[in-house]
């Protein structure tokens, strides 16, 4: 009896055994990568497989997880740098990297500390490119020297398995002499653009008054013209009269002339008493009497 007992316990501890050896191996050689991470997995010490997100199967007790990798966009710390320009300036530099790791196998064969070694490349590349450019450069052309930046940085680190998402000068700064010195300069270059918008004024109002009195000048010749016109056709209406009606025309002429001017003087306030001369009574009747014959 205690035989067989012995013989039941033996066999539900293998049995038992084998069941948790199973389990282990299930664990073990099943792998849950999450979405934000990938897997390195190495074999006695050597790369075996990069795992992605997801499920996936190992073998257990010959390979292992060695890395996590987060493949997020990291942001590295916002380093600042001394650089000099072409024209000789001293300027302190603010930048600021975003990378993502993209091939997690060269990252963790290749580089030991990868926010060190971006940090470094960056500062190279931007003292060797600002120094490629003067002040005003780097004042006014800042986009094309951070894409300048970028795409230096992204090809330096492309061995590391590192993507460059992107790169920022967030500030130029200048120290107080050269900034007092800049200050200056663009007090003159307003007081120069002040002087010359004055000048361009006046000359504007120069150039405006000579067309005005051009103008004027043409209008008063224009009337003077149309007024000699005027006159000439008047004088070829009256000598065309004189030539067909002879002196009565004239006289006609010289009566209506005199009749309109007294007409002219009785108007307006304060005349409306006048004294007429001996002949104007004479000049009403000979228009009459040539408007008489005329009919």
């Amino acid at each position: 009896m205690d035989d067989s007992l012995d013989a039941l316990i033996g066999g539900n501890l293998v049995v038992l055994l084998f069941a948790a050896f199973v389990i282990l191996c299930i664990v073990l050689g099943v792998r849950i990568v999450p979405q934000s991470e990938k897997h390195v997995i190495e074999r006695f010490g050597r790369l075996r497989a990069v795992l992605g997100p997801g499920i996936n199967f190992i073998v257990p007790f010959l390979d292992k997880v060695a890395h996590r990798i987060s493949i997020l966009e990291r942001q590295l710390p916002n380093a600042s740098q001394d650089a000099i320009t072409a024209d000789n300036v001293l300027v302190q530099v603010e930048t600021s990297v975003f990378y993502r790791i993209i091939e997690p196998e060269k990252t963790v064969y290749r580089i030991r500390d990868v926010d060190a070694a971006i940090a470094t490349t960056v500062t190279g590349i931007v003292r060797a490119e600002i120094g490629k450019m003067e002040l005003d450069e780097v004042q006014s052309n800042r986009a094309q020297l951070i894409a300048t930046i970028k795409a230096s940085v992204a090809d330096a680190v492309d061995d590391w398995g590192i993507e460059v998402t992107r790169a920022e000068i967030l500030d130029v700064n200048l120290d107080t002499a050269t900034r007092e010195a800049m200050l200056q300069q663009l007090n003159a270059e307003r007081a120069r653009r002040a002087a010359v918008t004055e000048a361009e004024g006046r000359k504007r109002a120069v150039e405006l008054a000579a067309d005005a009195e051009l103008y004027a000048a043409e209008q008063e010749a224009k009337a003077r013209r149309i007024t000699a016109e005027a006159e000439a056709y008047a004088t070829q209406i009256v000598a065309q009269a004189l030539a067909e009606n002879g002196i009565e025309a004239a006289q006609y002429q010289v009566a209506l002339k005199q009749v309109e001017a007294l007409t002219a003087v009785g108007q307006g306030p304060g005349k409306q008493t006048i004294i007429l001369p001996a002949q104007a009574m004479d000049a009403f009747a000979d228009a009459f009497k040539m408007l008489k014959g005329r009919g």
